[in-house]
């Protein structure tokens, strides 16, 4: 395999394996038919503005109607402009005047085993009382509120919220650490904070607030934490600054109409790995990613009123964001949320779920898959999974004998797998099979959507051919775009924009076999993908280097069984011995600055680390090292052989 900085990788993967769509399920399907989707695939090509417009006009509810659908110069698109709307409004209300009120929006189960129900009706009146809880802290139209909760019917209420009076909403994952959230408040410039007491994970008490009260000293820019008791586990709270949620609630109306928003008014910041330096703030708007997901949750799910939905991501991802709250929600879906961990109390917790709630579609990571594999299918065949009609996989790509357990072992050979791929930076699935349509091949996210136009070039640009990896760009604006970095529009041009004026650069590699379907050929930065989680290596290695041990450090990613990757470290000591005592403190040390999720697998000491002569680290080939394969690519430019040769033979010993 070439070097995956070079925008080319080799096509090592031979997959020649077909599923078909059942052809019950194809009867039953919006898009039945390959010739279906080619139909929508050539509108959304040919005239993309009618194809859109129409859609905006027929699926959306406007307080004003829009003068045009999209204009894009370079980095800059526009969707909808001239129009207001709400994605709350969109959501909630509108489901309501359908006469859908009464309809299960989330069933929730916490970790526990305590569940709760809220109808439509019941969850927009949860969510016109939070609106104006946060009115009442002078929360406004363009306000930053930084979320930090347990998977709970609260966490989509406060997003929900958010986006009802036009506050911005930035959701970090419960699992970062005290620092991390800080730098996120700091970035976003936060107003308020929301958290909990704690939540439920494996059967502990995780003290969220305890985690939030320290990085609150490091963010001057929240005036007021909001506390939901859900643990009822002991906290402190600062006077004048906490106050607890049931206290707002309580005292707040469930009257709050929906604030008209402009098109391209920011709905929310979500925070992502970036190959460099500090995480970036990706900004998405209003009316295009309402939109987009909203389709994109159609299309990709064959999505039916009676439908039972889970998707097992957390709300602190994208993943959460699209398709657990705005894209099911602004169809009218049931959406089941489920608080805690898979394997708690035992390994069949999942299944245990889906048949008492009955649930019709999974949406899950392949690392969850990974596993389930290994946890033993025993724990899966003391449960009726037969409600299922449709699974889905999300995070990063799945390899194909996982793919064929999935099919065989949980959709009993019955449901198609819709294998999706796309980017917080998308805001939705990009390319993914249409399940009633398209015939599978495993490991492939098979063709894009409708609206997506990729293609994959290499370094010099030039468009490459079938079966020839590159890199993977999409060429024409779709309504879910990203429409910047938060605070850092330069930052935004030259990572997506630059390489390819006018394109879109992923960030990933793919490439495109003879029949049209596309691989994933993971990422052409240092991006290490673990569980499903991107973590730059720039972070890992800034927190190690804040040790007053090490005096430098590379961090990448290395093949793991369950976790996709797992994180490795090489790093050069000061002042120390080479122990497993520090090894430990080091991981512990990890732990504090960025969170549990970026402790490394392993930690290699070396004297010194392989750089070309300009200084730069060659990650490519401690890569290779902490995969123990050989050594591949060129190595001309590595300033000291001898570096090498030393971290192969410590590797052996």
């Amino acid at each position: 395999m070439s070097d995956q900085n070079t925008g080319q990788i080799d096509n090592v993967l031979q997959e020649d394996r077909l599923f078909p769509p059942p052809a019950e399920f194809s009867a039953a399907a919006k898009i039945g038919s390959m010739a279906d989707y080619q139909t929508l695939y050539d509108a959304a090509l040919n005239d993309p503005d009618k194809f859109w417009g129409d859609i905006a006009k027929e699926e959306m509810h406007w307080f004003k109607p829009f003068d045009t659908v999209c204009t894009q110069s370079g980095k800059d698109a526009q969707w909808f402009t001239g129009g207001q709307t709400n994605i709350s409004y969109n959501c909630l209300d509108a489901n309501i005047e359908a006469g859908n009120g009464d309809r299960a929006a989330i069933i929730w189960e916490g970790e526990p085993g305590d569940q709760r129900t809220l109808t439509y009706t019941q969850l927009h009146a949860e969510v016109c009382k939070f609106a104006n809880a946060l009115k009442s802290l002078d929360v406004g139209v363009g306000d930053v509120v930084s979320i930090y909760m347990p998977m709970t019917p609260e966490l989509a209420i406060a997003m929900l919220a958010c986006t009802r009076i036009g506050a911005v909403h930035s959701v970090i994952f419960a699992g970062f650490s005290a620092e991390a959230i800080a730098d996120r408040n700091n970035d976003a410039s936060a107003k308020v904070q929301i958290t909990s007491d704690g939540l439920f994970r494996r059967g502990k008490v995780l003290p969220l607030k305890a985690t939030v009260d320290t990085a609150l000293e490091k963010s001057p820019t929240v005036k007021h934490c909001i506390v939901l008791k859900r643990a009822e586990n002991e906290i402190a709270m600062t006077e004048g600054r906490d106050v607890w949620w049931h206290d707002l609630m309580d005292a707040a109306s469930d009257d709050c109409p929906a604030t008209p928003l402009d098109s391209e008014a920011t709905s929310f910041i979500l925070y992502t790995s970036g190959s460099t330096g500090k995480p970036k703030g990706i900004r998405h708007t209003t009316a295009g990613y309402n939109i987009w997901v909203k389709k994109t949750f159609q299309w990709v799910f064959d999505w039916k009123p009676e439908d039972v939905y889970w998707c097992t991501a957390d709300c602190g991802w994208i993943t959460g964001h699209s398709y657990i709250v705005y894209g099911p929600m602004a169809n009218g879906a049931t959406c089941l949320m489920y608080e805690g961990a898979p394997n708690h109390p035992a390994p069949n917790r999942f299944w245990d779920i889906v048949e008492r709630h009955k649930v019709t579609i999974l949406y899950t990571a392949p690392t969850a898959i990974r596993a389930f594999v290994q946890w033993g299918d025993e724990h899966i065949k003391k449960h009726d999974l037969s409600s299922l009609r449709l699974l889905g996989t999300v995070g990063e790509g799945i390899n194909p004998e996982t793919w064929v357990w999935y099919h065989e072992t949980i959709g009993n050979k019955n449901c198609p797998i819709v294998d999706t791929w796309w980017q917080t930076e998308t805001g939705g699935i990009m390319m993914s099979p249409l399940p009633g349509a398209t015939a599978t091949k495993p490991g492939s996210c098979t063709q894009p959507l409708p609206g997506i136009v990729p293609v994959i070039v290499d370094e010099s640009l030039t468009e490459v051919g079938a079966n020839q990896g590159g890199m993977l760009c999409i060429a024409k604006p779709w309504p879910g775009m990203l429409r910047g970095i938060w605070g850092d529009e330069k930052r935004f041009e030259e990572q997506y924009w630059s390489m390819f004026p006018g394109n879109y650069l992923t960030g990933d590699n793919a490439r495109v076999d003879d029949d049209g379907y596309y691989w994933i050929m993971g990422r052409i930065d240092d991006v290490i993908n673990v569980s499903g989680h991107r973590l730059s290596t720039i972070e890992v290695e800034s927190a190690m280097v804040s040790h007053p041990n090490v005096a430098e450090c590379a961090a990448v990613g290395r093949p793991h069984e369950i976790k996709g990757q797992a994180i490795a470290v090489f790093i050069s000591i000061k002042d120390a011995e080479p122990t497993d005592e520090l090894r430990d403190e080091l991981k512990l040390h990890v732990r504090k600055e960025i969170g549990a999720l970026a402790v490394p697998d392993d930690i290699r000491f070396t004297q010194s680390l392989p750089k070309t002569r300009s200084g730069k680290i060659m990650r490519r080939l401690l890569r290779d090292i902490a995969a123990g394969r050989e050594t591949a690519g060129d190595v001309s430019t590595l300033e000291d052989l001898s570096v090498l040769a030393k971290l192969k033979s410590d590797d052996k010993s």
